[in-house]
Parts: structure tokens; sequence; C-alpha cells
């Protein structure tokens, strides 16, 4: 099964998918996408705080260390958590993140996964041409996932919503 989890900034989008990860088979294996040595104290003890709520028996690969997402969705056994697509995005200098790659990947796990991804599509317009073209890039990450995924869950102030496919839009 394959499930994205999307949600602002603070939205509650990591502990929902920690906490459907828990309920689904181990071993569980999280893949950090953002950088393990933060340049600022606030990235810093959010860090902190995700490695602080995860079960001591997970896992964890950090795409800092020089492996890619795709390696780590094609090695990792069970189920994996992945933390998040906007990061991963951010990392590539253009941008240019093989999505059909990823989507492939995804389908040919035999374990389930959890995605995690910042919804930017209802944020502030971006005063610069480097932030559009990151948030239409994620954008265009969620959607390529999201029409593979099983299940896409929206998270609010905590709260989960389901997201339903229209059948012909």
């Amino acid at each position: 099964m394959i499930t994205l989890v999307l949600g602002g900034t603070r939205s509650g989008k990591s502990a929902v998918a920690e906490a459907l990860a828990a309920r689904l088979p181990p071993p569980v294996t999280y893949v950090a996408t953002l950088a393990a040595d933060p340049e600022d104290d606030d990235l810093a003890g959010r860090i902190e705080a995700h490695r602080a709520r995860r079960p001591p028996g997970w896992a964890t690969v950090e795409l800092s260390a020089g492996v890619s997402l795709v390696e780590a969705l094609g090695s990792a056994p069970g189920t994996v958590v992945v933390d998040s697509l906007g990061p991963w995005v951010a990392a590539d200098d253009n941008f240019t993140v093989d999505v059909e790659e990823l989507c492939r990947a995804l389908h040919q796990r035999v374990g389930d996964a959890v995605l995690v991804s910042d919804e930017v599509g209802m944020g502030v317009h971006p005063s610069s041409e480097l932030g559009r073209r990151f948030r239409d890039r994620l954008g265009e990450v969620n959607q390529a996932v999201a029409a593979v995924a099983d299940q896409v869950l929206l998270v609010v102030a905590g709260r989960t919503l389901t997201l339903d496919v229209l059948a012909d839009p």
C-alpha cells in the first residue's frame, strides 16, 4: 500500500505518517530527506523532535549520506516512511528529480510506503522566480505520487481528511 500524507507547515503530517507506519508490518525504515546537519538552531530542534518521536526499533536512512531516495525505497525491507518530498526536490539544483523513477520504485516495492510532502498549492504566492519554480515542481511531484498512491491524506491542524479521486474530472 502506498499512502501520501500532505499538509502545510506544522500541520502534524509527519506525526500522522509515523502513526500510520507504526500500524503497518515491521520492520519500519524511516527515510529522512533533510540534511542531518542543519545550519540553524530551529531546524536542528525540528529534526531532533522527529528523531525523538520515532520508535527505537525503526531503522533510519538519511539521504544526505549519499543514498538516493530510489535506492532507499528499493533496499528497505517492510514498511518505509519518507519524510519528506520537499527537501528531496529542493536538494536537486534545478528541482529536476526523476518523479517517474520514484513512482516506479514505489510501485515495485514489496512493502508498504508512507510518504510525507508539503501541500504547497494553498500557501502564499512565492515572491521569487526560484520559489515559484520550487512550488510548481513540488506540486507536480505531489500529483504524480498521488496518482500511484492507494490513499492520499491531507492533514490540517492535526486532523486528517481522506482525498478522493474524481472518476472523470
